[in-house]
C-alpha cells in the first residue's frame, strides 16, 4: 500500500508509469474474478484500487501545481 507522502517524491513519468502498470494488474485481477468466479486473495482488488486513486490524486495536484501554481504539491 502506498502512502501519500512517498508518492509526491516521485516525477510525473514515474507516477504515470505506476499508474500503468497499477491498472494492468487491475485488469489481470478483474480477469481471473471473471473467470474463476473467487479470487484468492479479493482484499488485494480493493488495496490496488485504493493505490490507484491515491495515485491518481497526486498526480492531478502535481499537474495542477505546475499548471496554475495551485496546490500543496511543489
Amino acid at each position: 500500500m502506498f502512502k501519500a507522502k512517498e508518492l509526491i517524491t516521485r516525477s510525473v513519468e514515474e507516477l504515470e508509469a505506476q499508474y500503468r502498470e497499477m491498472c494492468q494488474s487491475i485488469f489481470e485481477l478483474t480477469n481471473e474474478l471473471r473467470a474463476s468466479r473467487k479470487l484468492e486473495r479479493p482484499h488485494i482488488m480493493r488495496e490496488k484500487k485504493r493505490d490507484r486513486a491515491r495515485l491518481l490524486t497526486v498526480l492531478r495536484q502535481k499537474r495542477v501545481c505546475k499548471d496554475g501554481n495551485r496546490g500543496r504539491v511543489t
